[in-house]
């Protein structure tokens, strides 16, 4: 990425912001800063960057919104005005409201999921319809669709560019960080296609979460999922092999994983879990901290993760928690006794045929001594993903 491009990225969200509050209209706003980005990108590396980046994009952005007031026929009236008014140069609220604001109106509760990716990677991450699209790998079309969706639905609800009430602040602010959550997942293990990584996902979960970091400091959750963000990432070099195929934890080279990531998530997740009240993040946080930490796969504190799985099943249970404390059972207590566990957890709906049913079940049959059993079960797995990385190590062990 190009330093233009970082700079346009960076002030995407605060030249949005600054307009929103200014003019009102989020779709019109987002298409007026499209155009100006596009402008800077076009005339910065030629001309030079201006030396207020942030000033020059919030006055072309506001002469393009003032120029598609003016074209609205319900506006008319004001047209006099509008054409006297003056871009801001100086925003009265201050900056650190920005990204908040912005990221709690793209991931409004009207919104469905998918939805509430798509505008924050746009609005707040500054990504364009045809980057979102190839990191999900959809059509472009469907990636706009969505966009546009979302903002009609957040102008017919009659959502306001402020901070909600301090009683609704909770439960918008974990929507965000579902959201980020979730751009962050798909980055780092991508559910389908030939890549296992799908790194400008990751990185943009990252820098988002710091900003939200920056902005709410003493909450506990905010530190986790940015802990838990950098503890993951942390491990990236080492878990793809030359030809791509997956690289699973134990087989890694941890001489090759980040070791400034691990000790800042360690610092962050450490001073959440004693100075906050614990949540999921946290304490996903918390398992990938005594994973990062071990110098080799067999000095895993294993019991640790296991105490730690049974908090987060207390206080987050979900299909996937599930999977995960099985494993952990194992290492504990053994493989017989997982095994009994997920056969029993294989009733939940959400995961009955899942892919990663069976290949939990074949490391277990694995441990347990049984290997032709477990190939048998890598070879289901692997026809079952959508993920090629994930497909080429899972048909490797059912190949023996």
């Amino acid at each position: 990425m190009t330093e233009v491009e970082v700079l346009l990225r960076a002030h995407a969200p605060q030249v949005l912001t600054a307009l929103v509050r200014h003019h009102g209209g989020f779709e019109a706003c987002e298409d007026a800063v499209q155009e100006a980005l596009l402008a800077a990108a076009t005339q910065w590396p030629v001309e030079g960057v201006p030396a207020n980046p942030r000033g020059w994009l919030i006055r072309v952005a506001s002469r393009r919104r003032t120029e598609l007031w003016r074209n609205e026929t319900a506006r008319r009236r004001r047209e006099e005005t509008v054409a006297l008014l003056e871009p801001p140069e100086v925003e009265p609220l201050p900056e650190v409201d920005d990204t908040l604001t912005l990221l709690l109106l793209c991931c409004h509760p009207a919104l469905t999921p998918a939805s509430q990716v798509a505008l924050t990677l746009r609005a707040v991450g500054g990504l364009t319809t045809g980057e979102i699209a190839r990191a999900f790998l959809v059509p472009e079309a469907t990636i706009g669709q969505r966009i546009s969706r979302a903002k009609q639905r957040i102008k017919s609800t009659g959502a306001e560019f402020r901070l909600p009430p301090p009683d609704e602040r909770p439960a918008r602010v974990a929507a965000v960080l579902r959201v980020l959550y979730l751009i962050f997942n798909e980055g780092y293990t991508a559910t389908s296609g030939p890549a296992l990584h799908r790194v400008e996902l990751t990185a943009e979960a990252i820098r988002l979460a710091r900003q939200l970091h920056a902005r709410l400091p003493d909450d506990g959750e905010v530190a986790g999922l940015l802990a838990l963000m950098l503890l993951t990432d942390a491990r990236r070099p080492s878990r793809a092999r030359p030809d791509g195929s997956l690289v699973p934890l134990a087989e890694q080279d941890r001489s090759r994983w980040d070791r400034a990531a691990i000790a800042e998530g360690v610092a962050l997740v450490s001073t959440a879990l004693t100075t906050t009240r614990v949540g999921q993040y946290q304490l996903q946080a918390a398992i990938a901290a005594v994973h990062d930490e071990a110098a080799r796969a067999e000095d895993t504190d294993w019991a640790q993760i296991l105490g730690l799985y049974d908090l987060l099943d207390r206080v987050a249970p979900g299909p996937m928690v599930t999977l995960n404390r099985v494993v952990a059972v194992a290492m504990v207590y053994g493989p017989r006794v997982a095994l009994d566990q997920l056969d029993r957890a294989e009733a939940d709906p959400a995961l009955a045929g899942h892919h990663r049913v069976h290949a939990v079940r074949a490391h277990l049959l694995d441990l347990a001594g049984e290997p032709e059993a477990a190939r048998e079960q890598y070879r289901l797995a692997a026809k079952r993903t959508l993920s090629v990385p994930e497909q080429r190590y899972l048909e490797m062990r059912a190949a023996g």
